[in-house]
């Protein structure tokens, strides 16, 4: 029988077709971009009440304002900026997988009343942001960078900006603490349950989630990336970045995350090159560590701050 060797692996010819289509499936299901926030799931929805308030928070601010930049390849990006008066500090968040810069209000609304102004920009792929894909941090990590110079020119070269994300968020801010040529206000970075790799948490999710082996599909999904937005996924290297980073570094991780597994942000821990600490959350599942007590959460990332964030 003749064989093709597609990403390294040699397959039946005949057995090619459906592994293409199941890769293109794959990819499908993760990267397209949706234009609603999917429900919460069960655990989650016991905060609803509070995630909601929160949202109204922000929703309802007569200084409330939307920022746009465009991007060198021609994509339209929406961040929402909340002022905080008086305050050279800015925390810049990034929020989670088919999440959107309003998804983060709760955190929006605990740094402001630590005093921070605060940046929430929707990702490509999110929101009112352009891209027919979902770029998973990497290609977000340089919009970021954007945004970072957007918040200077506004603010002046005394602002002190922190990097704060969770899941997805949590991973991008870390990409983009690597940046060789990173601005000298960003101080410090906080991520809570970010992945420590893309081809990492995709072999993760097909074993546990889907029942399935790593190869052929992360692969070949990979090369359909690497078609249509340019890498390849084993770029989305993530403790990579954090070793190259010098920031003092927060990582935070439910000690009961089975969707980015709790041993990932142990992975970015020990990569970080920086000052660092870690907080594993007790009982807490994924992007679930504020929940749990918010408050204990505010304190924590506040001693955190008080040690390392200079402005």
């Amino acid at each position: 029988m003749k064989t093709r060797t597609i990403v390294g692996l040699s397959v039946p010819l005949i057995a090619t077709g459906a592994l293409a289509a199941t890769a293109e499936q794959f990819y499908q299901f993760a990267f397209k971009r949706i234009d609603y926030i999917p429900n919460a799931g069960a655990t989650m929805l016991k905060y609803a009440p509070d995630y909601y308030n929160d949202v109204n928070w922000v929703k309802m601010r007569p200084d409330l304002t939307v920022w746009h930049q465009q991007a060198p390849d021609g994509e339209r990006l929406s961040a929402l900026w909340v002022p905080r008066r008086g305050s050279n500090k800015v925390v810049v968040i990034g929020h989670g997988y088919k999440g959107t810069g309003i998804t983060m209000s709760n955190y929006a609304r605990m740094f402001h009343q630590m005093g921070f102004n605060v940046l929430m920009p929707d990702d490509r792929g999110h929101g009112g942001s352009g891209s027919d894909y979902i770029s998973f941090g990497w290609l977000d990590r340089l919009d970021y960078l954007r945004w970072i110079d957007q918040i200077i020119a506004r603010m002046g070269q005394n602002a002190a900006i922190l990097l704060f994300g969770t899941s997805m968020g949590g991973a991008t801010v870390s990409l983009v603490s690597g940046e060789k040529h990173l601005q000298p206000q960003v101080k410090a970075v906080i991520e809570d349950c970010g992945y420590s790799s893309l081809d990492g948490e995709f072999a993760y999710i097909l074993k546990n989630v889907f029942h399935l082996p790593r190869r052929p599909i992360v692969p070949l999904a990979s090369l359909i990336n690497y078609r249509r937005l340019g890498y390849f996924f084993k770029a989305v290297d993530v403790s990579g970045a954090l070793r190259r980073s010098r920031l003092p570094l927060l990582v935070i991780h439910g000690a009961e995350d089975t969707y980015v597994p709790t041993f990932m942000g142990r992975e970015n821990f020990d990569a970080a090159g920086g000052p660092k600490q870690l907080w594993l959350v007790p009982d807490a599942g994924h992007a679930e560590s504020y929940w749990v007590n918010p408050d204990q959460y505010q304190n924590h990332i506040a001693s955190f701050l008080d040690t390392h964030f200079r402005y």
